[in-house]
Parts: C-alpha cells; sequence; structure tokens
C-alpha cells in the first residue's frame, strides 16, 4: 500500500514536471538588483545595495500573493516587527573570521544594550557586498542570476568571496528557486564559527508562523513537526499556513552535496526558517563543537531547492522531489 502511494505520488509530482514549460520567465537588472517575471507578472526582486547583505524580496507565491513577510522592508499592519535583520529570503551568518553578517545596525534600534555594550556590537557587524553579475538570464521556461559577493570586515577589508547562483523555474503550479552559494577562501583561511544564528533563510508571512495559531505547521523529512523540528537534521523541511486566505508554502530541499549534509534546521514556530549546517554544538548541546576552516583554493557549497506551493503539499510528494533534485548533479 505505502509502495503504491509512493508511486502515485512520483506519477503526480513527473505529470507536474511536465508542466513546466507553461511558464515563460523575463528578467531585467536594474540599479538596485534584479527583477524577475513570471508570465508578465512579478515574481521575484534581487535587492542589492539596501542592507548589509543580498536578499530576495517580494516573492510572490503560486496564489500571487507575497510569501515573506513583509518587515523591515515595508510596514504593514499587524505584521510582525522582531528581528529587523529577517529580510525575505537571505544568506547571513553571526560569525565568519570574527565578523558579523547576521545582524545589521537596524537590528539593535530599539536594543536593551547602550554605551559601550552597543558600540561593541555594533563593530562587529561587517557586509556581504554584491561585486557584480555574471549572468542574468532568462529562457522561456526558466531564468537566472550569478553574482559575485565580497565578504567584508567592520573596517571594510574584503575577507573572502562566494559565488551565488540562482535558477528560477515551475513544477505544476508550484515555483521554484534553486539556491546555491559556492564560498571561496581567496588569500587566508576562513573560519565559519559553531553559532545558531547562521545559514540559509526564509521569513515566512505572519499569518503562515506556527504561533499565530491559523494552521500553519512544520514537518520535516522525518515525520517530526513543529518546535520538536527545531535543531533536527532533515532532508528537508516544509513550512505551510495561510496567507491572505489561502495557503500555501515553502518545502525547502537540501542536496547532497551540500555542506554537511542533511543539514540541522534552525526552523522557528513564530517564522523563522533556516537550513544551518554551521550551528551543530550550539543546536545541540552533545554534539561535537562545528567549528570550520576554509583553507585557501578551498570551496564550500550551500545547495538547496524552495518549492513554493499552494495548498498543502503532501510529504510523499516532496520526498519524490527531493528524490528527483538529489539524482541531479
Amino acid at each position: 500500500m505505502k509502495t503504491l502511494r509512493i508511486l502515485s505520488a512520483l506519477a503526480a509530482f513527473a505529470a507536474a514536471n511536465l508542466a513546466a514549460a507553461d511558464g515563460k520567465f523575463t528578467v531585467k537588472k536594474h540599479d538596485k538588483g534584479v527583477t524577475v517575471q513570471l508570465n508578465g507578472a512579478p515574481f521575484v526582486e534581487y535587492v542589492i545595495g539596501d542592507a548589509n547583505k543580498p536578499y530576495l524580496w517580494p516573492v510572490i507565491g503560486p496564489t500571487g500573493k507575497p510569501v515573506t513577510r513583509a518587515f523591515p522592508m515595508r510596514d504593514i499592519p499587524g505584521e510582525q516587527t522582531d528581528h529587523a535583520h529577517h529580510r525575505g529570503i537571505w544568506f547571513g551568518h553571526e560569525n565568519i573570521n570574527g565578523f558579523d553578517s547576521w545582524y545589521e545596525e537596524l537590528s539593535f534600534k530599539d536594543s536593551k544594550l547602550k554605551g559601550d555594550a552597543l558600540k561593541q556590537r555594533l563593530a562587529k557587524i561587517g557586509s556581504i557586498r554584491h561585486r557584480e553579475f555574471t549572468e542574468v538570464s532568462a529562457q522561456g521556461n526558466r531564468a537566472r542570476i550569478v553574482a559575485i559577493n565580497d565578504y567584508l570586515a567592520p573596517d571594510g577589508k574584503k575577507s573572502f568571496e562566494e559565488e551565488r547562483r540562482l535558477t528560477f523555474s515551475m513544477l505544476g503550479d508550484s515555483r521554484v528557486i534553486d539556491y546555491e552559494i559556492e564560498f571561496k577562501a581567496t588569500t587566508a583561511p576562513v573560519t565559519f564559527g559553531d553559532i545558531k544564528d547562521a545559514g540559509f533563510n526564509i521569513r515566512v508571512p505572519t499569518e503562515m508562523a506556527v504561533d499565530s495559531k491559523k494552521s500553519g505547521r512544520i514537518v520535516n523529512s522525518d515525520g517530526i513537526t513543529d518546535k520538536d523540528a527545531w535543531a533536527k537534521r532533515a532532508k528537508w523541511c516544509d513550512y505551510t499556513g495561510p496567507v491572505e486566505g489561502e495557503t500555501v508554502g515553502f518545502a525547502v530541499l537540501n542536496h547532497p552535496s551540500s555542506f554537511r549534509f542533511p543539514t540541522p534546521w534552525h526552523v522557528r514556530t513564530y517564522g523563522l526558517f533556516t537550513a544551518n549546517p554551521f550551528g551543530t554544538k550550539s543546536l545541540d548541546p552533545k554534539a561535537e563543537d562545528g567549528t570550520f576552516v576554509l583553507k585557501p583554493g578551498e570551496k564550500l557549497l550551500l545547495k538547496h531547492r524552495i518549492i513554493i506551493h499552494k495548498d498543502t503539499m503532501p510529504a510523499e510528494q516532496i520526498e519524490a522531489a527531493w528524490k528527483q533534485y538529489a539524482a541531479e548533479k
């Protein structure tokens, strides 16, 4: 019976995949980043120069509604205003070579820290600075952005760099973002600290959050749900809930080639959704310290697929999608 369900899910997924060609993507590069449109309507903005890191916002889901929180880019009545550094979809790390690209100055606007304590905290904030786009393209049912970013210490000195590769496509009604970050130690070792606040992130809308008690739900590939999914390693994790009266969700798949697969998930019932392979002991006190040193000439890859789906996506279908993704190089 279970085999039949899996085969049925695989067949449904294959059918959805055949419908991928229906979406037509276009891209436009401008001084604030890149606009990606799907069938003539907004899908994603890749934003540069607006914070201490690039990010995606807004992100429009298959129902035509935004599927990430608007704050701090925009204030919307009734929306959560915590953690001002949670910008749409982004990457950040609180301790790489001793500096912080997770937080930003806006994070401490109403902080309890004062005086020298606040100055010391702000002095650690570095940045992920956009250098150039090496590809911005769209060909029918697919769009692609490739960017080079420099990691700058608080004094503005370059520490290392990354190549960020984003590919946009469709699977049936679902919208897909393949998100790869390849870190490169260019001239000196890069130390990634073992810390909780680090990784590849999504901030879901307020009403989707489990804590809003409006049917929001977290589930991972082992069937662990909601707050119990925090810090657990898994092949994939899904966050689903209502957005403006319709159910949508994010299924985030972790590729086997990604650093420390399967990743631990720093996923919170208040709305933070993070794949964090860097925080081992900080997420699990029983684990060994996960501090990692990337040597000059070496590379480190983070590789995820985001499926933005309508309605609840059955676990069998997410598993089938993960198997297909895992088979890709």
